[in-house]
């Protein structure tokens, strides 16, 4: 047919089969695309057809309830609260089925463009790796975060320290430090400021900041400054500075780490233009010899 191999014939085929089935799909998630606008285009890539996913998930009445998905439910708590953890886990398996088909139905269109074989192995590959890597993105977007709160810590707790030492009592030295940046552990701290101006009592509040923050370094914090609460205001002033003193050591790790990665990814450019120079060097002397 045409010179066609069996080869082609079945990959054909098979890009036949995935273009319908995406054709159908997207036509059934047309009706499930809205509840994905509120989502923001720059972490969620595509939005506007992931129906597709969640009409999948809901044609085969997918339950939520693997060992995965409880670890996933886990850090969507940490990222965006227990009230919304469950749409977000929807919307990352819909995310990554989504994806995946759209990306396997133009593995095999590239195979039609160039008629090679490998462009088509590639191109599933890649759809693979694309379900792969976005049920991986909530985890590093954790990392990610435990890193920028980590990043000011230590001055959120100097800050503390000098405002409640000075006789400041704690909700006001939390509300005065809580504005005074606007980096993830600030954003934190004036949510508990808003949870303590609804009503909500201020060891809860801490607490419940110590819980989004997750970071065992923070905990500890929390943990500190609840404690101080129960004993006191000039017992809190005291185990806020030793806290602050043990903040220091921890920030000068940190940067002592982040200078470490600063040294690790400049190797590989260091070693291209080590080679660059080498080839500069060697193709004139052998082009002399060789003269």
């Amino acid at each position: 047919m045409f010179g066609l191999g069996t080869l082609d014939l079945v990959i054909i085929g098979a890009g036949a089969v995935s273009l319908l089935i995406w054709l159908v799909v997207y036509l059934g998630g047309l009706k499930h695309n809205s509840m994905f606008e509120v989502l923001e285009e720059k972490e969620y890539p595509f939005k506007e057809i992931y129906g597709m996913g969640y009409f999948v998930l809901e044609l085969f009445k997918y339950k939520y309830k693997s060992k995965g998905d409880r670890k996933l439910r886990q850090q969507l708590d940490v990222l965006y609260g227990e009230k919304y953890s469950e749409y977000y886990l929807r919307v990352i398996h819909s995310q990554q089925i989504t994806l995946a088909l759209t990306v396997l139905v133009l593995a095999f269109a590239f195979y039609g463009l160039t008629g090679e074989v490998l462009a088509c192995a590639i191109g599933v590959l890649f759809a693979g790796l694309a379900y792969y890597y976005f049920g991986t993105v909530t985890a590093k977007r954790i990392t990610k975060r435990s890193e920028e709160l980590l990043h000011d810590f230590s001055e959120v707790v100097s800050k503390l320290a000098l405002l409640t030492n000075a006789g400041m009592i704690l909700r006001e030295a939390w509300q005065e430090v809580a504005y005074a940046g606007t980096s993830t552990i600030y954003t934190e701290m004036q949510i508990a400021v808003n949870e303590m101006n609804n009503g909500v009592a201020e060891i809860d509040a801490v607490y419940n900041f110590g819980t989004r923050c997750i970071i065992p370094e923070i905990k500890k914090f929390t943990s500190t400054i609840i404690q101080g609460m129960v004993k006191g205001n000039s017992e809190l002033t005291n185990m806020l500075q030793t806290q602050s003193k043990e903040v220091w050591q921890l920030k000068k790790q940190l940067v002592r780490r982040e200078g470490e990665k600063a040294a690790s990814k400049l190797l590989l450019p260091i070693c291209i233009m080590f080679v660059g120079i080498l080839v500069m060097i060697l193709i004139p002397i052998f082009t002399n010899l060789g003269g």
